[in-house]
């Protein structure tokens, strides 16, 4: 089999035949054969094992027919190399056993060892760049999500102990965020050279911030990460989270491919924010996979339409896949945007060959 760029000339906006799709999360709780694989071994020590985290990875290549793998790993595994005790809990998330509370604590932060401490997850990509037919998306928590642990020891809600810091002692915020930015530089310039084919920045939690709030205490180190790995040509992608549409206007200027949207904003007014200089990625609402197959596909219908309307858009969704999502039905929905699109494609080019 030929291998599928699909993926990487939609992340540069590059003529396409049929759109790409990969789904957040894809290689996870929904596969009855990964829940499998979770009776016998946790989360972290998936990750831990090389050649069982790259058949994770693959699964969902195989049995969807997605245009895009996804690294299964988790974005806390890199702070276990900057100090920070932690474990993923069943129902919780991740639990830090020393969350950052003082200047010292921050002091105290190493920086990242990734031949010594993560070389388990850079020899499960060296796999992967040898088996997968499409690229490989690997990723990195952004600094605010992860602060955001690190700083209230668990998932939050309100982010009361984070915005805290952020207000009252912003010198040891800009101290913090400037260690989890050269933490995810190094990061994920170790996974290209490793052989990622692309990269994602996960902010889920930063639409929890005001636009003046995020402009002031988060983007700056957002601009760095991307101006960090910008001399390296694989696509770049940024997904600021769920209920971010007001902080869209503020992203212009990063050197950045591919701007990740959640359901709440339509890809068309996405892309009028965004000022058209990404590609643009999302965005169907996961628990529409609860419905019924003609219900799905009508939203798809309605997502692809607008997607093509400019060049640049891989379908996705517009957050992770659910535990309850069905195997079956995602399946059906790969099946459905590649053959609708195809045809939509098709469409779009005799109408511009009529003009």
């Amino acid at each position: 089999m030929a291998y599928n760029d699909t993926f990487i000339r939609a992340c540069r906006k590059q003529p396409i035949d049929r759109l790409p799709v990969w789904y957040m999360r894809q290689a996870g709780r929904y596969d009855p054969d990964y829940r499998k694989i979770k009776e016998k071994y946790s989360l972290l020590e998936i990750c831990r094992q090389p050649e069982l985290a790259a058949e994770v990875t693959l699964m969902p290549v195989r049995k969807l027919g997605v245009d895009a793998a996804i690294l299964y790993s988790d974005i806390m595994n890199p702070v276990a190399s900057i100090g920070i005790d932690f474990d993923i809990v069943k129902n919780v998330g991740p639990v830090i056993d020393n969350p950052l509370r003082t200047a010292e604590d921050v002091r105290k932060l190493r920086p990242i060892d990734i031949d010594g401490d993560l070389s388990h997850i850079i020899d499960t990509i060296r796999i992967l760049d040898r088996e997968l037919e499409v690229p490989l998306i690997t990723f990195a928590g952004a600094p605010f999500t992860i602060a955001s642990y690190l700083i209230e020891g668990r998932p939050s809600k309100s982010y009361i102990r984070t915005k805290e810091m952020m207000y009252s002692e912003p010198e040891v915020w800009f101290s913090l965020m400037d260690k989890l930015g050269d933490m995810v530089i190094a990061y994920l310039r170790a996974h290209i050279a490793a052989g990622a084919k692309a990269v994602q920045l996960f902010d889920s939690w930063v639409g929890s911030l005001s636009p003046v709030d995020f402009q002031t205490y988060v983007l700056p180190t957002i601009t760095r990460i991307f101006a960090g790995l910008s001399d390296l040509p694989q696509p770049k992608i940024y997904f600021p989270g769920v209920s971010s549409g007001e902080l869209l206007p503020y992203l212009h200027h990063l050197e950045a491919d591919v701007i990740g949207l959640d359901w709440r904003v339509p890809i068309r007014e996405g892309r009028k924010r965004l000022d058209y200089r990404f590609a643009v990625q999302g965005n169907l609402d996961p628990y529409i996979l609860t419905a019924p197959a003609d219900v799905i596909e009508r939203q798809a219908q309605a997502l692809i339409d607008e997607g093509l309307q400019s060049p640049g858009y891989i379908f996705n969704l517009g957050h992770g896949l659910f535990p309850e999502a069905s195997l079956d039905k995602l399946k059906a929905l790969t099946g459905f945007i590649h053959e609708y699109s195809e045809s939509a494609i098709k469409r779009l080019k005799v109408a511009e060959g009529a003009n």
